[in-house]
């Protein structure tokens, strides 16, 4: 180690500072990184949904039969013919007291399936996946075993089957309109195909709750069970029951494949996206009207949601005391 003389004092010399190598390859550009991976998927968001959107938006002012390039200007003519279309009105109607009933039916049954799944000592993740399948199952499959096995309106379907054992006359589940039997029918499909997704969110919510509330809990005299459930568990799941009501609206004005597949030609049950779809690909093709009726629903979509989330909360922080 060399040194310097200060004063007949021997001092080392001092050392030299490295300069830090600069980086190379894909690590020296972090933001050429980002890009790099989320450029493939924001071009697709870009072209395969806000494209469409805005399209879609621009061809509900237009006359556009037959054709999505028009040229003749109608302002909202097309909005007034699908707000006075009998057949859209019935079906916007109709779906709203279907998810005024199918979003607390899904939230309480995916609600006590977390529950009965969370408390399990042993099989735990056997019963978690066994729930959770249906999720994977199509909803144009579902529907078909649903229309052909179970409820198929002969006497060799399962349902008819089981209500024959009580002396019980075959139904037509999906046949005539009155009695409405076709909702059991499509209401059971789609808690099946549904609970397992919003069963795992609720199991990951319950997991995420303190231990430390329920022995408190309990050395207050709080009793396990409703009292616990409802003073503990219940306000802990709030921002969770939240966002699974907000979903279950917005699944619920967005059916299709159910009702498509199972109603099939029926003009009675049909949701709004079965209206559009016969509206903008039916015989008259009319694109403009059927973009105008997109815009429509997108806007009470839009507009239940943030009533409902205002409603709940969504977003609230957590009150001071």
């Amino acid at each position: 180690m060399s040194t310097t003389t200060t004063r007949g004092v021997a001092q080392p010399a001092p050392a030299k500072v490295s300069k830090p190598r600069p980086r190379r390859g894909l690590r020296a550009n972090s933001t050429f990184n980002f890009w790099l991976f989320t450029g493939p998927f924001l071009l697709g968001l870009v072209i395969f949904v806000f494209v469409p959107i805005g399209w879609s938006i621009w061809l509900s002012f237009f006359e556009a039969r037959f054709t999505v390039t028009p040229s003749e200007f109608v302002g909202f003519d097309n909005y007034q013919q699908i707000l006075t279309d009998t057949n859209f009105r019935n079906s916007l109607v109709t779906f709203t007291v279907f998810a005024a009933f199918i979003v607390p039916a899904t939230w309480a049954l995916s609600l006590g399936l977390a529950l009965l799944v969370n408390r399990l000592r042993f099989m735990r993740a056997f019963f978690r996946s066994v729930f959770f399948i249906p999720t994977a199952v199509s909803y144009v499959a579902a529907a078909l075993i649903w229309k052909m096995s179970i409820f198929n309106g002969v006497r060799f379907g399962l349902a008819n089957t089981v209500i024959g054992w009580f002396g019980i006359d075959n139904v037509a589940w999906l046949a005539n309109p009155d009695p409405p039997w076709y909702w059991l029918v499509i209401v059971t499909v789609r808690l099946w195909l549904q609970s397992g997704f919003y069963m795992i969110l609720f199991i990951a919510a319950l997991q995420n709750i303190p231990r430390e509330l329920y022995e408190a809990a309990s050395i207050d005299g709080a009793k396990p069970g409703w009292q616990t459930f409802r003073h503990i568990t219940l306000p802990q799941l709030r921002a969770t029951s939240t966002a699974v009501i907000l979903l279950l609206l917005v699944a619920a004005y967005q059916a299709f494949d159910e009702f498509f597949n199972l109603l099939g030609k029926a003009t009675w049950g049909q949701p709004p996206l079965v209206e559009l779809y016969k509206m903008a690909l039916g015989q008259n093709q009319n694109y403009g009207a059927g973009s105008a009726g997109a815009v429509v629903l997108t806007l009470l979509i839009c507009v239940v949601t943030l009533l409902q989330g205002k409603i709940m909360g969504f977003g609230r922080g957590e009150e001071t005391k």
